[in-house]
């Protein structure tokens, strides 16, 4: 079953890797968001639609909704570790929603929650970009045939100046290059 009209076909299988895995960077990340802004639940929110699609629920408005409700969290956060933590639980059920357009943006929707866990990990420790890539190679490893081949249909990551930005344009490169 395709998911709709676009420049080429994904599957809700397909669609449920993309989210399982952009998951995966929002959980490892989600205590920081949480310790700095306790009692704020729109990030967890985010990440258990997203684990419920990816698990198998239909794909639904709460995906969207927490999305955004994450987002905006991310807007208010104190910190730069808690916004990134926060966005990448709002790219987790954001990602449920993955256009088959063949739009570098789009991108984004699949690898950024993994750039941004790798940046908390950097700000965790002192600022150390070793550590960032060292986590950038570790969601590389986490990437499974399904995930990347997704990504292969897609344009490369949009380049910026930002550390994220770099992250993600790294762990697209070291992704492709394992095809």
């Amino acid at each position: 079953m395709a998911t709709g009209a676009g420049d080429f076909e994904l599957t809700m299988e397909e669609l449920r890797a993309v989210v399982r895995y952009v998951v995966e960077s929002a959980e490892d990340v989600l205590p920081v968001f949480e310790e700095a802004v306790p009692g704020d639940l729109r990030p967890r929110a985010a990440v258990e639609a997203a684990r419920e699609f990816a698990n198998g629920a239909r794909r639904t408005n709460a995906q969207r909704v927490t999305a955004l409700d994450a987002h905006r969290a991310a807007k208010e956060a104190p910190t730069e570790t808690a916004r990134l933590a926060a966005r990448a639980a709002g790219d987790a059920a954001a990602a449920a929603y993955l256009h088959p357009l063949a739009k570098a943006t789009q991108v984004g929707h699949i690898l950024r929650g993994a750039a941004c866990a790798a940046r908390v990990a950097e700000l965790s420790a002192g600022d150390d970009p070793d550590v960032g890539d060292k986590a950038i190679e570790q969601a590389r490893r986490r990437a499974t045939p399904v995930l990347i081949d997704v990504l292969g249909r897609y344009p490369l990551a949009p380049t910026g100046r930002s550390r994220v930005a770099r992250l993600m344009s790294a762990l697209d490169a070291s992704l492709r290059a394992s095809r």
